[in-house]
């Protein structure tokens, strides 16, 4: 059967004894409706409730609370328990909470998300192949070591990119600057320093309006680190959770960069935007200005200031890392992969490329390199 997880929004008068008590409500009559309640997690602090229930729809997990105690969730999605456990940490109740009679869980489903990624300024073979044979396994290698020391869970982990899973938001921060540091000591004796870590921090609850475990955290993580300039970028609730952890201290620097929240809401226009219109040829700045709300000079600032890029440079880089991924794919030829992505013709396309990454782009078929 499928696996559903709810968000249930609670008053202010709901205690972790309260959601329990609900629960066990739950259990008394899961089998009329076909279902098996898994655990539930409770924030006491943003007042959510979520459970973990196998139920064969979503109506039988819904007429199963409306019939136990009437407390309907505010939202439902089907989720992967593999996928639940590496954000969460588990997929059943902690054994601490079975000795109990009540089986109180007071355990916040919030977590901290973080994002890696490397970017290399070169694609020509002998730098990839650099890449490859040094960077890379020492890479995945400190991972591994620096993950465990500060409890992180990788949720996804491909080539070169990696997203992962903290309770705390100290640990994520601290690790997050741990793997930067090392990583710098790693490429600090290459011939060929063209390779860089970006680093996304942003913070959340699994279950919103979309259907995905945690995607608006995931997505601002992955903005982050892949548009917004600084090794370590990080969200505005991420910055004030560390110093309500720490003394009203927060650890600034030459490496983190903190957003505001008018840096992360203008972060989000503009990708909701470029996510919607990179395909089109005739895109404009104008078009940028008009849509985001800002004149030129206005815009021209804002995009400096936050990717470090001018508006027609932002979107021919981003028009590039998407044809890389086409070519990565073998989806298309150059020339169905220069219109698919925007460029006005394969010249121009293999002109960019070149300039960008250092290969044109019929060479870096041929070298048959994977990067994601």
């Amino acid at each position: 059967m499928p696996i559903y997880m709810d968000r249930h929004d609670v008053s202010d008068e709901v205690t972790a004894e309260h959601v329990a008590q609900l629960h066990q409500e739950d259990l008394k009559v899961e089998q009329q409706f076909k279902c098996r309640g898994l655990t539930y997690w409770f924030d006491e602090n943003r007042k959510t409730a979520f459970c973990l229930v196998e139920a064969p729809n979503k109506q039988a997990l819904q007429d199963m609370h409306n019939h136990a105690h009437g407390e309907l969730p505010h939202s439902i999605i089907e989720v992967d328990e593999s996928i639940v456990e590496s954000f969460l940490g588990r997929i059943e109740d902690p054994e601490k909470s079975k000795k109990t009679t009540l089986n109180i869980i007071n355990d916040p489903a919030f977590r901290i998300l973080m994002v890696t990624g490397i970017g290399r300024a070169s694609l020509n073979k002998n730098e990839s192949n650099q890449y490859m044979e040094e960077v890379l396994p020492k890479y995945q290698q400190l991972l591994n070591i620096v993950l465990g020391e500060f409890n992180g869970r990788i949720v996804k982990k491909e080539a070169d990119c990696v997203l992962v899973s903290f309770d705390n938001v100290s640990s994520a921060v601290s690790c997050a600057v741990e793997v930067q540091t090392k990583f710098k000591k790693i490429i600090s004796g290459l011939e060929n320093v063209g390779i860089n870590l970006n680093i996304g921090l942003s913070s959340g609850i699994p279950v919103m309006e979309k259907e995905d475990l945690f995607a608006d955290t995931i997505v601002l993580a992955e903005r982050m680190c892949n548009i917004a300039t600084g090794e370590i970028v990080v969200s505005t609730e991420v910055k004030d959770l560390y110093k309500s952890e720490n003394l009203n201290v927060f650890v600034e620097g030459e490496m983190i960069n903190s957003l505001s929240p008018s840096d992360e809401k203008f972060l989000n226009q503009l990708m909701d935007y470029t996510e919607k219109m990179w395909q089109n040829t005739e895109l404009k700045v104008e078009d940028f200005s008009k849509n985001l709300g800002f004149s030129k000079a206005q815009l021209y600032r804002k995009m400096i200031s936050l990717t470090g890029k001018s508006p027609n440079a932002f979107i021919k880089d981003y028009r590039l890392k998407n044809a890389l991924a086409l070519l990565n794919k073998q989806i298309g030829n150059i020339s169905e992969i220069a219109f698919e992505t925007g460029f006005n013709s394969p010249a121009y396309f293999s002109k960019c490329f070149h300039e960008s990454f250092g290969i044109l782009p019929s060479n870096y078929i041929k070298q048959s390199i994977t990067y994601a």
